[in-house]
C-alpha cells in the first residue's frame, strides 16, 4: 500500500454532497484515517473562515490549504505557512479590464471577500446557484468602488472570482485574459464563473510546498477533486482522485476514480488506499 500522510480534499462536489453536506459515512473515514497519523487537509477555493462548520470543527482539521492555493493556513499558530497573492497592481489592472463585461465580480484580500455594492446588489442574475448567491451576501464586505478601497488600502489580493450570466462570456474573458495578462492562474469551479490567482498560487503547488514544510513529498499526499481548480493537484499528488462527477479533465488526469460525491466516494477511496477498518454506512 502506498505510504499516504496526507489527505488533500477539495470540499463543493467532492467531500461535501450536492446539499453541501459533510456526509456521517465520509466524516467517519476521515477519523479513522487520522486516527492513523494521516493529515486531513481541507483544500478548496474558499478562505478558512469561510468554509462550512461541519468542516471547520473537525478536531482532526489544524491546515487548510485556502483561496486555490493562495495560501497554506496553520489553525494552530493562527498563520500562514505559505502566501502566495495577486499583486495590487495587477489585481487592478484585471478588474479594470472586467469592467468592460457583462459580470459583476469580487476579490478575497487578508481572508475576506470584498466586492463592490452595486454588483452585490445583482448576485441573483448573474451568480445565480443558490449556494453562491448565499456565499456572496454572507461573505463579501460591500463598498461603494472596490476597486478604490483596494487602491487607498494599498495591499495585494488573494483571488478575483467573477460570475457571468452568459457562460460564453466567461469563455471569452478567459482566452483573453491568458493573452493579455501574464502571470495569472486561471480556473473554474462552476459553470458561469472564472477565479483568477496569482499563476504560482495553485492547489498543487501549495500541496508540494505544504508536504515538505512537512519533510515529506508529494508521493506522499492522496488529493481528491472534481473541478479545474483541482486539476494541478490531482496530477502532482501520489495518488490523485476524480469524484466520478468529476469534469473530463480531472477525469483523464486522475490515478483512480471513485464514487460520486454524493455517493460517499471519498470515504470509498479511502478504504481502497488506506487500512482503516471497514466502511461504515449509516
Amino acid at each position: 500500500m502506498p505510504d499516504i500522510r496526507i489527505l488533500a480534499l477539495d470540499l463543493d462536489g467532492t467531500l461535501l454532497d450536492s446539499e453541501k453536506r459533510l456526509s456521517e459515512v465520509n466524516r467517519n473515514a476521515l477519523a479513522a484515517a487520522a486516527a492513523k497519523g494521516v493529515l486531513v487537509v481541507p483544500t478548496t477555493g474558499r478562505f478558512f473562515g469561510m468554509m462550512p462548520p461541519a468542516v471547520c470543527d473537525l478536531p482532526f482539521v489544524r491546515y487548510a490549504i485556502t483561496v486555490n492555493g493562495a495560501q497554506v493556513y496553520d489553525r494552530e499558530t493562527d498563520s500562514a505557512i505559505v502566501r502566495e497573492e495577486l499583486p495590487l497592481d495587477k489585481a487592478l489592472a484585471v478588474m479594470r479590464f472586467l469592467d468592460g463585461f457583462d459580470v459583476i465580480y469580487d476579490c478575497y484580500q487578508d481572508n475576506w471577500g470584498r466586492m463592490t455594492k452595486a454588483m452585490q446588489d445583482k448576485a441573483e442574475e448573474y451568480a445565480q446557484d443558490p449556494h453562491y448567491v448565499k456565499m456572496i451576501r454572507e461573505f463579501r464586505k460591500p463598498y461603494p468602488d472596490l476597486k478604490e478601497y483596494l487602491a487607498e488600502r494599498g495591499r495585494d489580493v488573494q483571488k478575483i472570482m467573477l460570475f457571468a450570466r452568459d457562460p460564453a462570456v466567461r469563455d471569452a474573458i478567459a482566452a483573453v485574459l491568458q493573452t493579455r495578462f501574464d502571470g495569472l492562474a486561471i480556473s473554474t469551479s462552476t459553470f458561469n464563473n472564472l477565479e483568477i490567482n496569482a499563476a504560482s498560487a495553485h492547489k498543487g503547488r501549495a500541496l508540494e510546498r505544504f508536504a515538505a514544510h512537512l519533510g515529506l513529498s508529494l508521493e506522499n499526499c492522496m488529493a481528491f477533486g472534481d473541478g479545474l481548480n483541482d486539476l494541478s493537484m490531482v496530477r502532482m499528488a501520489g495518488i490523485g482522485v476524480a469524484m466520478a462527477n468529476a469534469m473530463p479533465e480531472v477525469l483523464a488526469a486522475a490515478n483512480y476514480v471513485t464514487l460520486s460525491n454524493d455517493e460517499d466516494g471519498v470515504s470509498a477511496a479511502i478504504h481502497h488506499f488506506i487500512q482503516v477498518g471497514a466502511p461504515l454506512h449509516v
